[in-house]
């Protein structure tokens, strides 16, 4: 019996997320086409277009300007026509379904990552969950996601489902974190009120099943609040999403108003990823004073 040939992998830019997935793929023994801006990948840019499978890791940040995927849209042109692309960047829900109409000539597919950045290459090789999300509920698309979920590292969650329902899930995953954050910190502040020690209470914390605890320790990195590259850029741009599309719920408008408004407050007040804050929200930010 022939045994089946893998299929050719591209991955476009090797940040620590896609150079962590790619690593992953070689190990497993794929052939890897590896393309950046940066050397030694980037001579690789006219190879992405022998690649079956393109897997896309690039920017997609938030600015005072709002949510920006011209990173995204400007790499798909690499990828081969009739070939797969698959969008691993954080994206807002609908995002997929308008880019697949922009590329007609390819197959376009959304499997969010769940990569931290302190154990991004133990988290490349064992998924909790792999979610390959179609923008349009046809055969092409369907027999595209399974041949994609063949190829990822398994997980004990697998499931092919709509490109929104994936692009909501990555932003519940990442808003529920920065809710648990804000939380955390309001009780850390009400503890030092009554004298109460955090590391006691903390500890009690870790004993509930009933709570997650991954974000317990409000002090972190240097500071409080949600900082890192996700967290700040993402928040911005699931509120203004949510004002956008449920324009009707002004109580949900203010609820995540008022977290975004005591994480800059957090941030601001210990001096947090202060660059991070000011790419997203300008520089006027810095101007804002602690209530």
């Amino acid at each position: 019996m022939a045994v089946k040939k893998k299929p050719l992998i591209g991955f476009i830019g090797q940040g620590w997320i896609g150079k962590a997935y790619a690593d992953n793929f070689e190990e497993r023994g794929y052939n890897v086409v590896r393309y950046s801006l940066e050397k030694p990948w980037i001579k690789n840019k006219d190879r992405i277009k022998e690649c079956d499978i393109v897997f896309i890791a690039v920017w997609t940040p938030t600015t005072p300007k709002g949510f920006d995927t011209s990173y995204i849209e400007d790499v798909l042109s690499l990828v081969g026509e009739g070939k797969i692309a698959v969008l691993k960047s954080t994206i807002l829900p609908g995002t997929t379904a308008k880019i697949q109409k922009k590329f007609p000539r390819i197959t376009i597919l959304y499997s969010p990552e769940f990569l931290s950045i302190v154990s991004h290459v133990h988290d490349a090789a064992h998924p909790f969950a792999n979610l390959v999300g179609m923008p349009e509920n046809d055969s092409k698309h369907y027999l595209a996601a399974e041949r994609v979920m063949r190829i990822l590292p398994r997980a004990p969650f697998s499931q092919i489902c709509k490109s929104s329902e994936a692009e909501i899930f990555k932003y519940t995953h990442n808003a529920s974190g920065y809710t648990q954050i804000i939380f955390f910190n309001l009780m850390y502040d009400l503890a030092e009120k009554f004298g109460a020690n955090w590391d006691v209470v903390n500890r009690a914390i870790q004993a509930d099943p009933l709570i997650s605890n991954r974000y317990s320790n409000p002090v972190h990195k240097g500071g409080r609040g949600a900082g890192g590259g996700c967290f700040i850029k993402d928040f911005a741009a699931l509120r203004s999403h949510v004002k956008k599309h449920l324009s009707h719920d002004k109580t949900a408008h203010k609820f995540l108003e008022a977290m975004e408004s005591k994480n800059i407050e957090l941030l601001l007040a210990s001096k947090k990823d202060l660059d991070l804050l000011k790419g997203v929200y300008g520089k006027k930010v810095a101007q804002k004073k602690k209530r």
